[in-house]
C-alpha cells in the first residue's frame, strides 16, 4: 500500500465550538477555519496528495441563520479571489461537487469562472462539496438512470454498481483513500455515502480552526500504518 493517499476527503467540523469556547461570534470560527483550509491545501501539495475534497457546505446547512450563511458565502468568495493565483501557480484544478445552482448567483459566477480558468490543469484537484448531500447525490444518480431506462437507452437488468458510480457528481474522481473528520464526532454527516465504502477513517478531537500542517501529517502517518484489504483477508 502506498504511504500517501491519492485522495483525501475532510469533514471540517468544529468552527462553532472553537468560537464558543473563546466567547467569539461563530463567524470568527469560520474565518479561522479558512486559514486551516489554506494550510491543508499546502500540506496536500507538499505530501503529493492528488485530490482533496472539502465538505464546505451541506444541503442541511441551509437551515442555519441567514446572517451566518451570508458570511460563509462571503468567505468562500474571498477564498477564491485570494487563492486563485496559487491554483494557477501550482496548476491545481478547482471543482465543485453538489448543487451549485443553490448558491448565490455571485458565488456561482466566481466558482464557474475559477473552475473554467483551471479546467486544463492536471497537477492536482481541489474539490469543494457545496450544497452537497450524499443521499441527494445518490437520488440524482437514480433519477438519471431511470430516465435513461424509460427512454430505452439502458435495460434495468444492466444497472450495476458501475452504472450508479458513472452517474454521480464527479464520476472521474477516484474514491477517497482517507477521510479525516475533526472535532471528534463519529458520524459521516451525509457525506460521500457511496464513495466512502472502503475509505480509511481518521477522527481527531482537534477542532477544525486548530487543524494545520502538523495535524494533517499525523493523519497521513496513521493512514500509512493501515493495511487496506477491500474485503480480502490478511495473508499469513
Amino acid at each position: 500500500m502506498p504511504s500517501v493517499p491519492r485522495h483525501v476527503a475532510i469533514i471540517m467540523d468544529g468552527n462553532g465550538r472553537w468560537a464558543a469556547r473563546r466567547k467569539l461570534p461563530r463567524i470568527k470560527g469560520h474565518e479561522h477555519g479558512a486559514d486551516s483550509v489554506r494550510a491543508v491545501v499546502r500540506a496536500c501539495r507538499d505530501a503529493g496528495v492528488r485530490y482533496l475534497t472539502l465538505y464546505a457546505f451541506s444541503v442541511e446547512n441551509w437551515v442555519r441563520p441567514p446572517a451566518e450563511i451570508r458570511a460563509l458565502m462571503g468567505l468562500l468568495e474571498q477564498f477564491l479571489k485570494e487563492r486563485e493565483d496559487e491554483l494557477h501557480k501550482h496548476r491545481v484544478r478547482l471543482r465543485v461537487m453538489g448543487r451549485i445552482e443553490d448558491l448565490p448567483r455571485a458565488v456561482q459566477r466566481e466558482l464557474r469562472r475559477v473552475m473554467s480558468a483551471t479546467a486544463s490543469y492536471g497537477e492536482g484537484q481541489l474539490i469543494m462539496a457545496l450544497s452537497y448531500g450524499g443521499r441527494t447525490e445518490i437520488a440524482a444518480a437514480a433519477r438519471a438512470i431511470a430516465h435513461k431506462a424509460q427512454a430505452g437507452a439502458i435495460r434495468p437488468e444492466d444497472v450495476d454498481e458501475a452504472t450508479v458510480a458513472a452517474h454521480l457528481y464527479l464520476p472521474d474522481v477516484p474514491d477517497p483513500d482517507l477521510l479525516i473528520r475533526t472535532s471528534g464526532e463519529l458520524r459521516l454527516s451525509n457525506f460521500m455515502l457511496w464513495q466512502l465504502s472502503y475509505t480509511e477513517l481518521y477522527v481527531t478531537d482537534v477542532l477544525w480552526p486548530d487543524f494545520r500542517e502538523a495535524e494533517f501529517r499525523q493523519a497521513l502517518e496513521a493512514y500509512g500504518r493501515r493495511e487496506r484489504r477491500f474485503g480480502d483477508i490478511k495473508p499469513c
